[in-house]
């Protein structure tokens, strides 16, 4: 769970998300909603998907980021849970 949190901790990382958020889209495609080089962008969609908070599907030479709601899900389980045992 620290490289989820560690995933979450940054906000470009938070924007990419919030971008995935709306549609499925290729590296380009992120990189292109943001000022800085693309070489950042993939180290954060790196530490994205090692959080396993992105998942990737290759179309052709492209490869497709998708949101993982899934590991979101149990976040908020893990959350609430800490919350809950006062």
């Amino acid at each position: 769970m620290d490289i989820l949190f560690k995933a979450l901790n940054d906000s470009t990382r938070r924007e990419i998300l919030q971008l995935l958020k709306n549609k499925n889209m290729s590296a380009g495609e992120i990189a292109d909603a943001f000022n800085i080089s693309k070489p950042s962008i993939s180290h954060h969609l790196d530490l994205l998907k090692q959080a396993d908070l992105v998942s990737i599907e290759k179309q052709g030479q492209f490869i497709i980021y998708s949101i993982n709601t899934t590991i979101l899900d149990d976040v908020l389980t893990f959350l609430i849970a800490l919350k809950n045992n006062k």
